[in-house]
């Protein structure tokens, strides 16, 4: 009931203040305009962390939270709220800001708030200084689209609060609960439509609180390594993969990190079609589920619980190589020559990537295989076993790939094919590992089911990865949206070619066209779906042709002849033909 209270009241105050500050701002006109490397379009007032900020002291004064060292957390984001808002209102050098963080971090790291993640003083104490300026930049960098920071800090708290819940730290509980309340009422107004921004003042006193928060984690008492070291890293994933999809895009086209533009994640998944409200909850989707990662991990065997954040590492690695093809930059614009540039233009690297994440993909389901035959529990003897023969293993499985091909093929138009051939090279080097290993151990220590594991578990893995790509385009970007100046348009022939035509409208959009249904004079075709644009009878174009405002029909084969096409001459829409012409 307490919570309830605290959460309702502190929201109540974000809600008023927020309104407040949006006035006064407008007032002042301290406003951000729009320019070219922004994405909002319309003068947008700042200083929304100014509501954040008052409304969270007002929720620790109400409710006075016994919490050791939350002076110094509220010393030092205090310091960093204050230099955000100077910046917000004058613009100061970005390494004033980088200072003041550092001095920040000084007070926490000096009180004895220090990550737990290696045994070594002095390394556990520059990792926490990385953490601290790290987060509090992330969510500055995060702020990139209505609603996205502010969302997935709120996202964050809760789950830090969920994992005090859990480490029986109830005292704590409630800074994440304030923070989170205080941000709540912020997005009110911030949600897309945004009618105010957070500021750097908002951005960085949110990242840097929510870092510092994460210190206060007692995470010793869950007997679980991996709690230690991924929990944090897994709470605030979405801020750190953003961050460094635009450090890399930055470096590799020459462009300083501190310069802002159109390259964040969110803007990635616009370019793809989206709509920018769909791109920002796809995100907050992301963000809940690696919390939820990090709260099951902690309970888990640490076997594991390394096989389950690897596996989502690798799995959040494919979709940043998969939103880094993105095109954001104008490349007549791109500084050449420099270094970063010359290693990524190398005509081999995407085999190279291809090659280290089949490396990492084996080893993690080699291992995965003898978690599953001992049910989790890994005896000392078969862990001996798998480090002696992994090195073997790997050099099998990738000879096997380079046998049969699997390097030739192209991740975006991964078909039937490549799935076959991942299926043959996986089943012979699964083969061959398991003759050459069973051999080295006289057919006695290892165990035959892992080999049989191996090979389903492989095969499965290494064909999703083929298709990744087009799985993504599916699951993220799904049928786009129309685009302004495009015209929607039917495509008679619900066959090949018209999926053929499909796929040409969607990857061109220099055709100004946006298919909305497919026509064909099969009835049995009729009521179902093709790359999931429905399939009328052909009888249905005159309503069709209402129904959507159409003016072209694109016929997709030649057994159409001009004979059926007459009979629709009266609706006065224009057919045009698929020709495929080689001289």
């Amino acid at each position: 009931m307490k919570i309830a209270f605290l959460i309702t009241i502190v929201t109540a105050i974000s809600i008023i203040l927020t309104w407040i500050t949006r006035a006064s701002a407008r007032s002042l006109g301290v406003i951000a305009p729009p320019r070219k490397d922004r994405w909002h379009s319309k003068p947008t007032a700042l200083m929304g962390g100014v509501a954040i900020y008052g409304a969270f002291i007002c929720g620790l004064f109400t409710f006075h939270p016994d919490v050791p060292s939350i002076k110094r957390l509220l010393l030092a984001g205090t310091l960093l709220f204050i230099v955000g808002l100077i910046d917000d209102l004058l613009q100061i050098k970005p390494y004033i800001k980088l200072a003041a963080q550092l001095v920040a971090a000084s007070a926490l790291v000096f009180s004895g708030l220090v990550l737990p993640w290696t045994q070594i003083p002095i390394l556990d104490i520059t990792l926490t200084f990385l953490w601290l300026v790290g987060i509090t930049n992330a969510i500055n960098l995060l702020d990139n689209m209505d609603g996205l920071a502010g969302g997935i800090s709120l996202i964050a708290c809760l789950c830090l609060a969920f994992n005090f819940v859990l480490n029986g730290q109830y005292s704590q509980i409630y800074l994440p609960l304030i923070l989170a309340a205080a941000i709540g009422g912020f997005l009110v107004f911030n949600f897309n439509p945004a009618s105010i921004f957070m500021g750097d003042c908002g951005s960085m006193f949110i990242g840097f609180t929510i870092a510092g928060m994460a210190l206060f984690s007692n995470e010793q008492r869950t007997r679980n390594l991996t709690a230690v070291l991924a929990t944090p890293a897994l709470i605030m994933l979405l801020p750190i993969f953003d961050t460094t999809i635009v450090t890399i895009s930055r470096k590799i086209n020459g462009r300083p990190v501190s310069q802002g533009g159109r390259d964040h994640t969110s803007h990635r998944l616009v370019a793809l079609g989206m709509s920018d409200r769909r791109a920002v909850l796809i995100l907050y989707v992301i963000s809940i589920i690696s919390g939820a990662l990090a709260l099951l991990v902690r309970d888990l065997d640490i076997g594991v619980g390394i096989a389950i954040v690897a596996a989502f590492a690798v799995t959040i690695i494919i979709l940043g190589f998969y939103l880094g093809k993105v095109g954001v930059y104008d490349e007549s614009e791109a500084p050449s020559g420099t270094w970063i540039r010359g290693i990524t233009g190398h005509p081999y690297r995407k085999r190279l990537f291809e090659v280290l994440l089949d490396f990492i993909l084996i080893t993690l389901v080699y291992y995965v295989s003898y978690l599953l035959r001992f049910d989790g529990q890994l005896p000392a003897e078969q862990m001996t076993i798998f480090l002696r023969t992994l090195p073997y293993v790997i050099a099998l499985h990738l000879f096997g790939f380079l046998f049969f091909g699997v390097y030739r093929g192209l991740w975006q138009y991964a078909g039937v094919e490549e799935l076959v051939g991942v299926g043959k090279s996986v089943i012979a080097g699964s083969l061959a590992s398991a003759i050459l290993v069973l051999t080295w151990y006289g057919f006695t220590g290892p165990s035959r089911s892992v080999f049989i594991i191996n090979a389903a578990l492989l095969t499965l893995v290494m064909g999703a990865c083929r298709i990744s790509f087009r799985l993504l385009a599916v699951l993220i970007v799904g049928q786009r949206p129309h685009l302004p100046g495009s015209r929607p348009v039917i495509i008679y022939g619900a066959g090949d070619s018209g999926e053929i035509i499909v796929r040409e409208l969607l990857q061109n959009r220099d055709h100004q066209f946006d298919p909305v249904a497919f026509i064909d004079d099969d009835p049995d075709k009729a009521g179902k779906s093709l790359r999931g644009y429905p399939i009328h009878s052909s009888a249905d174009l005159p309503a069709l042709v209402s129904q959507y405002s159409v003016s072209d029909v694109i016929v997709s084969t030649t057994k159409i002849d001009d004979a059926n096409l007459d009979k629709f001459q009266h609706l006065g829409v224009r057919f045009r033909r698929l020709r495929v012409i080689l001289e």
